[in-house]
């Protein structure tokens, strides 16, 4: 099912502020909170969906890749590493949302207890070839992430009890209330550090490098971000962050990229032009001949099919599109210049533009 425009999620406009975007926001959370509407699967739904609006259009980067290239900006992901998002996900990240009452402060607690901590994700640039976009790659990357460290001990945090929260309960004239606060004490993870190596800091942590595989689907462009679970920065007590890997282009100096096409520019003499002839050209998967027939025109646009770019949802893959360029000579011997003189005023060498090929646009047009 296509995704709904985050905007019209929210209710609100292109236009809104951060303030209008975080209330329209919680007012949503609060109508559809899975303490409100238990067992009730379309209201869980509808929950998620406000999130995930919600961790886009509240993050000014991924607001301005949605605003201009709508879902696909986000590499058809969407928010939370796209489709794997859950309440673990959510309360982790906006639990705070309500000034940092957490969501069970709202409904007397109701939350079942300490919510999962998540560590912070990891974000890495990736750069890479035409070639190796247009087929998917796997790659071995280096990536400096916070670990529980070994040997590390950690006993009950006695400020909250290990709930990770402290609770306050507060008279009012509608009767009792209850808050909850992020535990001020072990920041919400409910354990603290008993006892530690000398190279791990307060937490228990220390930094360690690892090589870490990932597999690069076809189709990928630039600026599109893929998500993998788990392998961010660890949480004493929670679940470790995800590592963000934001996709660059490298500069092709044979190919240009055209969503899933690719453009060749191939250059052939008048010559070969005029008489035909068969020249090999470069592809993404090596060289293939192609032929070229007599009276080719400047400028005539060629189709290699499935030759292109794998679509990244699926849907096979892009053309490879060749311009044809007739090179002209720039100087002549004298010969050659005779030769040519003589052909001077033959009707078959005088331009004809009731036959001359459309114009590059209208070309293109074509094709796309």
């Amino acid at each position: 099912m296509a995704k709904r425009d985050y905007y019209e999620v929210l209710g609100v406009s292109k236009s809104a502020s951060a303030d209008e975007i975080k209330k329209a926001y919680r007012k949503l959370a609060i109508q559809y909170h899975p303490d409100k509407n238990p067992d009730n699967p379309e209201a869980e739904e509808k929950f998620k969906e406000a999130a995930e609006a919600y961790e886009v259009l509240s993050n000014p980067e991924k607001k301005q890749r949605y605003d201009q290239f709508g879902h696909q900006g986000l590499g058809g992901n969407g928010g939370f590493g796209g489709g794997g998002m859950n309440m673990e996900d959510i309360f982790s990240q906006f639990g705070d949302i309500f000034g940092g009452g957490g969501f069970g402060s709202f409904f007397g607690g109701g939350g079942g207890g300490r919510r999962t901590k998540k560590g912070t994700n990891l974000r890495v640039k990736l750069k890479l070839t035409l070639s190796e976009i247009a087929n998917g790659v796997e790659k071995k990357i280096k990536v400096k992430r916070q670990v529980v460290a070994p040997g590390v001990t950690f006993k009950s945090c006695s400020a909250c009890q290990g709930s990770g929260q402290v609770k306050k309960v507060v008279n009012t004239m509608l009767g009792q209330m209850v808050s909850a606060s992020t535990c001020g004490a072990c920041g919400g993870s409910g354990q603290l550090v008993d006892k530690k190596p000398d190279d791990a800091d307060s937490r228990g942590l220390l930094l360690k490098e690892e090589v870490i595989s990932i597999t690069i689907p076809g189709g990928v462009g630039e600026g599109m971000q893929l998500s993998m679970s788990s392998k961010g920065n660890e949480m004493p007590g929670g679940i470790p962050g995800d590592l963000l890997i934001v996709i660059e282009e490298a500069e092709d100096g044979v190919f240009q990229r055209e969503g899933n096409n690719v453009i060749y520019d191939l250059h052939i003499s008048f010559i070969e032009a005029a008489l035909g002839e068969s020249v090999e050209v470069p592809t993404l998967d090596g060289k293939v001949k192609i032929k070229i027939d007599p009276g080719t025109q400047s400028g005539k646009m060629l189709r290699l099919k499935g030759k292109g770019i794998k679509d990244i949802n699926g849907y096979g893959r892009g053309d490879q599109l060749i311009m044809v360029n007739i090179w002209t000579p720039t100087t002549l011997s004298k010969e050659e210049r005779t030769v040519l003189e003589g052909l001077k005023q033959s009707e078959n060498f005088k331009p004809d533009p009731g036959k001359q090929e459309k114009s590059f646009f209208d070309r293109m047009k074509e094709f796309f």
